[in-house]
């Protein structure tokens, strides 16, 4: 054996790997792997497509003409010839997508398809391809046709690589001007829902008002429903039959006012948790602090409340701003003319199957979406820890005049809130609105509707309960490995990142990418496509990163002792990972399973584009049956969803209680 003194100078002596350590950096490769298979190479995909362009090259194409009698006496000529001469195609007909295609008889106006003529055609390389029929042809051979068969012959598009499409895209105002409006609407949005939500967690912090359980029950209940919602309570309120209708003073609905309405709504909940979390740390020696220097309360507030909040306020900032400008469901229920980036990706997509132009409108939207995340990611990076071991909690005390405003703020908030879902049920339960006000059960029947019936509803809960059960599995493991591994830092850091990658990525592209990647037939995967299986691969890449943190967080609050302490005893990683860790966080396995089982109910843009008619899901027969003018049984499927994840919410606190009373008695001695 060697001794280390006898070692060359300058080498040190590496540890041998363990068992257990082959093992643990073997698996974090492998689930280290699967984001790269199911997020990378998809976004890959889509990048890749977003600079494939196609356009018809009219030289590659040749044609003959016979007279009357069958005879081919003239010489062949060049499509782009007749073009020239004639000018049926323009610059705008010669660009296309994937699936272009120009009809041949367009250069010939005295066709007749019951002319004795005979034409031929042929490709002048290789790379001509054109169809007759449904038949694909390519190359240089002739193809001799009648009349009758020539009338079905159309010319293919040549594809390329380049930044046409991004060209294209900018040069068209319809659709370069949904930039502008995502971004204003986004801008406003984003400054409104951090006010509200600044001013009732504070209300709920730094006051002594009655009911602040119920309150903050209130503030959540949007994260319970998918954003159509409240685009569609919007439609009952202020639609052309709304009930409210005149407060609009002759403003439409639909458009940025129901945008911005309905942003407020679904945003505000994910603004109040990180404000009010920001809010609950702050330190009572500064107030003290500053009453015995006589300070005045507004002064109070901008130079001890904001800068102990505010790196909350930014990462609740780029969070909502996140959000909006992401968002589908909304804009695309109420949005009417006003176009926004990821409805015109659904447009492109489903409205005019044009995959590359789609792929351009994600890589625009994919840049102030991976913007904001790196600028939170980098404020969160820099916070310094507000409260330290000397730190007083700060604790409000009673006053009539505050706690009274306080009461009247979070009562118009929480009637905001409660007001948007109660039309949505009420609407849900009326026969005929506004004609037939009587109650009825009629718009739950939702077999005989458009949208999927009531398999879509419990398709939702199997994706849901899926999502829950393999992404906790995927997610916490994952965790465990990068946060418990020895060495390896190389491998650990890049688990790290690619696991934050999902949350900077907008759900529409994320479906979009999935397209291109597993539709291909040359992809082993592509056998997923179209079954229940790629839903739950999407939702759980989709929302990987908020419950990787969520289990790193309760990792890390385990000291490293006790795998030492394993090590020593010879047990097992795997068997320590089983008795002590997975029960020592298992609070956190529970928030993330239901986490990830609300979201897999509510989500939609990620989904859109991936459902078969088997697979169809509740947020998608929302918005079919919304597109086909069922609103009220697209309100009572909508409410079907938050009642779902209400009672699962339900569950998952008496769960909760069950088995941290069972396992988790130590935490309460």
């Amino acid at each position: 054996m060697t001794d280390a003194a006898t070692l060359p100078p300058g080498r040190d002596v590496k540890p041998r790997l363990s068992r257990d350590d082959v093992m643990m950096r073997s698996w974090m490769i492998v689930i280290a792997l699967y984001l790269v298979v199911t997020l990378v190479f998809p976004l890959y995909a889509m990048l890749s497509k977003s600079f494939s362009t196609y356009h018809f090259d009219l030289g590659q194409f040749e044609f003959q003409v016979s007279d009357d009698d069958g005879v081919f006496a003239t010489d062949p000529v060049l499509a782009s010839t007749l073009n020239d001469q004639l000018g049926v195609f323009g610059e705008a007909d010669l660009r296309a997508g994937s699936d272009g295609r120009l009809p041949a008889t367009k250069l010939f106006p005295d066709f007749s398809f019951r002319s004795s003529k005979m034409y031929r055609v042929r490709g002048t390389s290789d790379e001509a391809v054109y169809l007759v029929g449904s038949t694909r042809h390519s190359g240089t051979a002739w193809q001799e046709l009648d009349s009758n068969t020539f009338r079905r012959v159309q010319m293919r598009p040549v594809s390329g690589t380049g930044f046409g499409n991004f060209v294209t895209y900018f040069s068209t105002p319809a659709l370069s001007n949904s930039i502008k409006n995502s971004l204003v609407i986004s801008t406003i949005a984003t400054v409104l829902t951090v006010t509200l939500a600044f001013g009732f967690a504070y209300a709920l912090n730094r006051s002594c008002l009655r009911f602040k359980g119920a309150f903050r029950i209130i503030a959540m209940a949007p994260i319970l429903v998918p954003s159509l919602l409240p685009g569609i309570a919007l439609v009952y309120l202020f639609g052309n039959q709304g009930m409210l209708k005149e407060l609009l003073m002759g403003q439409s609905i639909y458009g940025p006012i129901g945008i911005l309405i309905g942003s407020v709504f679904f945003t505000f909940p994910h603004a109040f948790l990180i404000l009010s979390t920001a809010l609950a740390i702050s330190d009572a020696r500064l107030y003290e602090a500053a009453d015995s220097l006589k300070t005045s309360p507004w002064k109070t507030f901008w130079t001890v409340t904001i800068p102990g909040a505010r790196y909350g306020i930014i990462s609740a900032t780029f969070v909502v701003f996140n959000l909006v400008i992401t968002d589908f469901g909304l804009p695309k229920v109420i949005g009417g003319q006003f176009n926004v980036l990821a409805v015109d990706i659904y447009k492109q997509v489903i409205g005019q199957q044009n995959f590359e132009m789609g792929a351009v409108v994600s890589v625009v939207l994919l840049i102030p979406a991976v913007f904001a995340f790196a600028i939170d990611r980098i404020v969160q990076r820099r916070q310094v820890a507000q409260l330290s071991a000397r730190s007083v909690p700060y604790e409000p005390k009673p006053q009539k005049g505050r706690d009274r405003v306080a009461m009247i703020y979070c009562s118009v908030i929480g009637v905001f809130i409660i007001g948007l879902l109660a039309i949505c049920q009420y609407a849900a339960l009326i026969k005929f609105w506004p004609y037939d006000l009587s109650l009825s059960l009629n718009n739950y029947q939702f077999d005989l509707m458009d949208g999927g019936g009531w398999g879509s509803y419990f398709n939702s809960i199997k994706l849901g309960l899926l999502t829950a059960i393999v992404g906790t599995g995927v997610v916490f493991f994952g965790a465990y490995l990068v946060e418990k591994a020895n060495g390896f830092e190389m491998g650990r850091g890049f688990f790290q990142m690619v696991a934050m990658l999902p949350m900077a990525v907008p759900g529409m592209v994320l479906g979009l990418a999935y397209i291109f990647f597993f539709n291909n037939p040359a992809n082993p995967l592509n056998a997923i496509y179209g079954t229940m299986a790629i839903l739950v691969v999407c939702t759980v890449t989709h929302f990987y990163t908020v419950s990787h943190l969520t289990a790193v967080t309760a990792l890390k609050q385990m000291d490293r002792e006790f795998e030492s302490v394993s090590a020593s005893l010879k047990q097992p990683t795997m068997k320590l990972f089983r008795r002590v860790t997975v029960p020592v966080c298992l609070p956190a396995l529970l928030d993330i399973s239901i986490y990830l089982f609300v979201n897999a109910m509510t989500t939609v843009s990620a989904v859109v584009f991936l459902y078969s008619p088997k697979t169809a899901l509740a947020s998608i027969a929302v918005l079919n049956m919304d597109d086909a003018g069922d609103i009220a049984p697209a309100a009572a499927m909508g409410m079907m969803i938050f009642y779902t994840n209400a009672a699962a919410r339900i569950i998952h606190l008496l769960v909760s209680r069950g088995l941290l009373t069972r396992t988790q008695a130590w935490r309460f001695r």
